[in-house]
């Protein structure tokens, strides 16, 4: 260890036998500075959050006190929850915790969907030290007939929620909040609460967050600065026009190293790992609705292998370990900073390599968007991490699994169970009554339980549907023989098309030779006709500090550390001269010409769909709100229009409106009474703070009549 006396004594504080495992099977000849500055703090049994980059020893930092409080406060049985979002993350984690673990003679294991039932019952007779599972599978351990959770969760004391901030920007950070509470009242204590992230913007409100309704709760935020400054990351901007001089681009790059492209779909995994095949150029292909097992085997492969390439969609941002790696390459551009940021620190983990991102944009609105990222980068913000706003959904779920979990609740029940949890707000009796009146629950007395419409619209399964937070589309299942490929939608199966139905799967080729409409199953063979891939779904936009760093590039900024190629310089050149009537500084612009009147905000999708929201009879109501601006009508005198703006009252905003299909998107949305449903979708799809600084600024008014 290093001689410096104050590291040896906080070092000192770890068990004699987990001191020695860190220098004689580690290796390590000192601790990471995170690692250091977490020992205090978890050994004291505070609440924490700890930040470090990608590799910066996050899951170390707080396995190693809490093994050293396992063993000096001699916990037994199942104390320890180590929570992650992917399953994946968990499967790579399990073997390094266990190996931990086994010094001391404790054991860790994990528990999620992919794990047998004879695991399971292993598990439950055995009990861990240490159980590594998500959020979804504690919720079906907790409302389990199967699980004697009183039983198994007893002993519980601390929990490690790594990469914390993939869960706290969506409901999925709500759901873990209110199981976390639940937890804590079966284990009968407080639970220390740990989590692990890379940087955010704002650490001390998530540690809050973080903590729920124990916020009172002694707290800190510990970072893992290095102490030697890293070398600066080569950052690289090119602009190749489309998916075949992408693959052409990459296929040449690099040769002889190991490059993780990151895209931003499905579809576009399918299409690049394609396009590099066809340059004999070894690919992998990573997304969701590949199997596990296919997912599993090419992650597995370009760990081991040296030059090759694996697509993936954001799956891959988090820490699973794929082995050293040279390149990260982006198709486009992430919507965040921290994604960028999660994506950048998968590179440089070698001694003598720098971490590095080279952005591929296939259109000019793509470098206008990546350039614009890169500025925020540049200028050293990032976003601060807040979960989504009047979670009432959540809470009619909490009740339903409460009723589930206990068979029965009462009226104080949300009291004894959540405390001041902020997931429920002034409408919770309301929401509980609904329940009631709608056949959810049914009651004697004062007793409620689970109603036949629960089990009629969540029981399949037993209640799976009641355990996870977000909505999936139904999909088929793709077998080639006994092999699972993965998952499609109908919409590849029933669109009407000439010639044999060919899919692309994993970046192969698939012709599909049956379909099992009632058992959802499509069976398929190899072959070297040329296939499609197609998924739902649509972007929620761009937020109101990147399009600003949008504007920022639009106006001739560019972003410090970033190294621009010919086609990219060109290729913003252009965008500058085709928006040049449309940005300036510190204002916004009302631009109207010949065949449109359209208000340049630059402002993001959020904060155009809540002006848009504001300017009834002014704005075109049958637009697609963007990230740019809102369309009005053309036929309005120009001036009423303008006078429309400026009376926007930046106090008193109101939501947009919401369609009733697209509560269809909103989880347990028939479980609120739907005037709540509604404001409930309103509020998230609207960003005040942002539509006030917008209305703040004056607006340009042009008229181009050429």
């Amino acid at each position: 260890m290093t001689s410096n006396s104050t590291s040896e004594e906080v070092f000192e504080r770890l068990h004699p036998i987990v001191r020695h495992h860190v220098i004689s099977t580690l290796g390590w000849p000192d601790l990471r500075p995170l690692q250091r500055a977490a020992i205090g703090p978890v050994l004291d049994g505070t609440d924490a959050m700890l930040l470090a980059p990608t590799a910066g020893g996050k899951t170390e930092a707080a396995a190693l006190p809490l093994l050293t409080r396992m063993a000096e406060e001699s916990w037994e049985g199942l104390s320890v929850l180590y929570i992650c979002p992917l399953r994946a993350l968990l499967n790579d984690l399990q073997p390094r915790l266990d190996s931990y673990a086994h010094w001391l003679g404790r054991s860790a294991a994990v528990w999620h969907g992919d794990v047998s039932q004879p695991r399971r019952a292993r598990i439950l007779r055995e009990e861990p030290d240490i159980l590594l599972t998500t959020p979804e599978s504690l919720e079906a351990m907790l409302v389990s007939a199967k699980v004697e959770a009183r039983r198994f969760f007893r002993n519980l004391r601390a929990v490690v929620v790594d990469e914390i901030h993939a869960f706290a920007g969506d409901d999925r950070g709500w759901h873990l909040l209110a199981t976390l509470e639940r937890l804590s009242r079966l284990a009968g204590r407080p639970l220390q609460r740990i989590g692990l992230s890379a940087t955010v913007g704002n650490p001390e409100e998530l540690l809050k967050w973080l903590q729920g309704s124990a916020e009172q709760r002694p707290g800190r935020v510990v970072s893992g600065a290095e102490t030697a400054p890293a070398a600066p990351p080569e950052i690289t901007l090119d602009h190749v026009g489309n998916v075949t001089n992408a693959a052409k681009v990459i296929a040449t790059l690099h040769r002889g190293e190991k490059r993780l492209v990151f895209v931003d779909s499905r579809r576009r995994v399918e299409e690049l790992s394609a396009a590099l095949r066809s340059h004999d150029v070894t690919t992998f292909a990573s997304h969701s609705s590949l199997s596990s097992a296919q997912r599993r085997a090419s992650e597995q492969a370009f760990a081991e292998a040296d030059d090759c390439v694996i697509v993936a969609t954001s799956t891959l941002e988090l820490g699973i370990d794929v082995g050293d790696l040279d390149r990260v390459i982006q198709l486009g551009a992430p919507a965040t900073v921290s994604s960028f940021l999660q994506r950048l620190g998968r590179t440089g983990r070698r001694a003598n390599s720098a971490r590095n991102c080279l952005f591929l944009c296939l259109d000019e609105d793509s470098v206008l968007h990546a350039a614009g990222l890169l500025q925020r980068w540049s200028a050293g913000w990032v976003e601060p991490v807040r979960s989504p706003p009047v979670p009432r959904h959540i809470a009619a779920q909490q009740f339903l699994a409460l009723a589930l979990q206990e068979h029965t609740i009462t009226p104080d029940s949300r009291q004894r169970w959540w405390g001041e949890l902020p997931l429920f707000d002034e409408h919770a009796e309301r929401i509980l009554h609904h329940l009631v009146e709608n056949g959810f629950l049914e009651k004697d007395g004062e007793l409620a339980f689970i109603g036949q419409r629960a089990e009629r619209e969540f029981g399949r399964r037993y209640f799976s549907d009641l355990t996870a937070v977000f909505s999936a589309p139904p999909e088929f299942t793709v077998l080639a023989g006994r092999e699972e490929i993965g998952t499609i939608t109908d919409e590849l199966l029933v669109t009407e098309q000439e010639g044999p139905r060919v899919l692309l799967l994993g970046g192969k080729n698939w012709l599909v030779n049956h379909v099992d409409w009632a058992r959802r199953r499509c069976y398929v063979e190899t072959t070297d006709l040329a296939g499609k891939a197609r998924w739902t779904g649509y972007g929620a936009g761009l937020s109101f500090e990147i399009t600003r760093g949008m504007r920022q590039v639009a106006l001739g900024a560019e972003p410090s550390g970033v190294t621009l190629t010919r086609r990219a310089e060109q290729a913003l050149q252009r965008l500058r001269e085709r928006h040049s009537a449309h940005v300036t500084h510190e204002r916004t612009v009302l631009l109207r010409d010949r065949d449109r009147t359209f208000w340049w905000t630059w402002a993001g999708t959020a904060v155009n769909r809540t002006l848009h929201a504001n300017l009834t009879g002014i704005a075109d109501e049958h637009q697609r709100v963007g990230n740019f601006g809102i369309r009005l009508h053309h036929e309005l005198p120009f001036e009423q229009a303008a006078e429309a703006i400026a009376a926007l009252d930046m106090t008193g905003l109101n939501a947009p409106d919401v369609d009733d299909k697209a509560l269809n998107g909103l989880k347990f949305s028939t479980a609120l009474p739907a005037d709540l449903a509604r404001d409930t979708l309103a509020q998230r799809h609207m960003d005040s703070s942002g539509a006030a600084a917008v209305l703040r600024e004056p607006v340009r008014r042009t008229v181009r009549e050429e």
